[in-house]
């Protein structure tokens, strides 16, 4: 009995090394998508996506992975939360921005701070804050791609409309929302070809594949595609199994 108690702890306790090891990988995903609207002027657009950092450090060992050129930054929430020093972002933040123009959207843990100096800090590192809002990049040809992002979704605080009417009528649109749950509210009428999300943690800790959330992947739904990512931090515990830590390295062309 005590033989087998002591193998139950010996197993549990490495399986806890393992997990706590697991949560601070540098993985980057490289995904690959094609879409047929998608500007062929633009040629390609890279996009380096990271979601749910919490309460890491931005490591080096991930940055150093981007070996092509990277058009845009886009964090896609939950930057910190309660308990991580201000410091800490913004040291994260001088990283991404060092990597090409970043934009920001809400995360429901950035809410659990002093959010009025969290936006002041975005700021003034000029990264642009995707707040019910969108913008415009436009090719020489006159062909355009729209950056849309929402608020978080808890209390209501995002507006797809609202965002909707402040981006180009026409163009290829890709909207960027902290919680997948947007898609339900996506129409077909809104002609979003790509959404960028995380939130899930691709559920952190999973056994037999089995967890809270799926985990992390590209899902082709009927209105739209969705990129859900594992992210890159954890919150609560800081463990992972099964849904490797991860950022984004994100090729869209036309095809």
């Amino acid at each position: 009995m005590i033989f087998t108690f002591s193998v139950i702890f010996v197993l549990g306790f490495f399986t806890l090394v393992i997990m706590f090891f697991k949560a601070k990988e540098n993985n980057l995903t490289r995904n690959d998508l094609g879409f047929s609207n998608f500007p062929s002027s633009f040629g390609t657009l890279t996009i380096f996506f990271i979601s749910d950092i919490h309460r890491r450090h931005l490591s080096d060992k991930l940055l150093n992975k981007i070996d092509q050129s990277v058009d845009l930054v886009i964090i896609g929430g939950d930057l910190m939360e309660s308990g991580v020093p201000f410091s800490t972002v913004e040291e994260n933040v001088r990283k991404l921005k060092k990597i090409a123009p970043t934009y920001f959207v809400w995360g429901n843990n950035d809410y659990e701070v002093d959010y009025h100096k969290l936006d002041s800090i975005l700021i003034d590192q000029g990264v642009k804050i995707l707040d019910n809002t969108a913008v415009s990049f436009e090719s020489l040809t006159n062909e355009k791609i729209n950056l849309l992002g929402v608020d978080d979704l808890k209390d209501d605080r995002d507006k797809l409309e609202t965002a909707l009417n402040d981006c180009s009528k026409n163009g290829f649109r890709i909207l960027v929302s902290h919680n997948p749950d947007i898609l339900n509210k996506v129409q077909d009428m809104h002609k979003i070809s790509l959404i960028l999300s995380g939130h899930t943690h691709g559920g952190q800790i999973r056994f037999f594949n089995i967890g809270l959330y799926e985990k992390g992947r590209v899902y082709k739904k009927p209105q739209s595609t969705i990129l859900i990512s594992n992210g890159y931090g954890t919150t609560q515990l800081p463990l992972r199994l099964g849904a490797p830590a991860e950022a984004h390295l994100i090729t869209i062309r036309n095809g």
